[in-house]
């Protein structure tokens, strides 16, 4: 019943910028955490970013924070993340995710999040 679907992945040079879309419906509460994480072969996947769907409340982990921004259209059922100053280590997977576990909490524990889009591919060259 939820659906997920990533864009705006590509290939971009170090210090420049890329802007993924997430579009999220389905769910059966409306203000949710949608969730950004990325994970590189051989490695866990790890957090980014997540945002309360409705509220708009956001939390980056550390590694993102001051170049990264997300953000939600509710109107487009759409959580953008903005990516500033990429770095080669930033190079990913990049996936969304959604937990609908209510009341609405923060965070970015990968056994919070119960759906999961396909992922887009992020390439930042140096």
């Amino acid at each position: 019943e939820v659906h997920i679907v990533e864009s705006g992945g590509g290939l971009v040079q170090a210090g420049g910028s890329l802007r993924l879309s997430c579009r999220a419906s389905g769910f059966t509460f409306d203000d949710v955490l949608i969730g950004w994480f990325r994970q590189v072969p051989g490695k866990e996947r790890e957090g980014v970013s997540c945002i309360t769907r409705v509220r708009g409340i956001t939390y980056y982990a550390d590694s993102v924070k001051g170049r990264f921004t997300i953000s939600s259209d509710v109107a487009k059922d759409t959580v953008y993340l903005q990516m500033n100053s990429l770095k080669p280590e930033d190079t990913a997977v990049y996936y969304c995710a959604v937990d609908q576990r209510q009341p609405v909490r923060l965070g970015l524990a990968r056994s919070w999040y119960d759906y999961w889009g396909q992922g887009t591919q992020v390439t930042v060259s140096s």
